[in-house]
């Protein structure tokens, strides 16, 4: 069960330590992994999810936010990598209409308001969520697959 996971947290003191942290997920990441990126407005989760696609990527990128158009997706040699914003939705169905449930599964999700998704939460999500402390921001993580929470919080970003 989730509240039975450890928990990691890490200081970020500013962005340039945010993009850090996504770099170095996107070399721990693979398919079917999932990254749940919880906190308020302003947290900096599109921040993390930005440099973590370029890192993954390889290149640099232009990479909006999902907020409009839900999902971004982009190809990659070794899995696609679908980023998206579910702040707009109103319903969990909806998730099923925009193919998250199959892309779960086979591509690299990295999921902006996971509230949204209600009973479509995957089980082996990596939850990530950055609050606000003092001029920085906080990581805290916990779930994924086996051992990939843990590897995240071995290096400071």
């Amino acid at each position: 069960m989730l509240s039975e996971t450890p928990s990691y947290s890490i200081f970020l003191p500013d962005e340039d330590a945010t993009a850090a942290l996504g770099r170095r997920m996107a070399g721990l990441l693979r398919p079917g992994d999932t990254v749940l990126l919880q906190g308020p407005i302003g947290a900096g989760k599109s921040h993390l999810a930005r440099a973590l696609i370029r890192a993954r990527l390889g290149r640099m990128e232009d990479v909006p936010s999902p907020t409009f158009t839900l999902i971004q997706t982009y190809e990659a040699p070794d899995g696609d990598i679908w980023h998206t914003d579910l702040y707009r939705l109103s319903h969990p169905d909806e998730v099923l209409e925009l193919g998250l449930e199959e892309a779960f599964s086979t591509a690299i999700c990295l999921v902006e308001w996971p509230d949204r998704l209600g009973p479509y939460l995957p089980a082996s999500a990596l939850h990530l969520r950055l609050e606000t402390e003092g001029e920085g921001r906080r990581a805290v993580i916990r779930g994924g697959r086996d051992g990939l929470a843990a590897a995240l919080s071995k290096a400071d970003p």
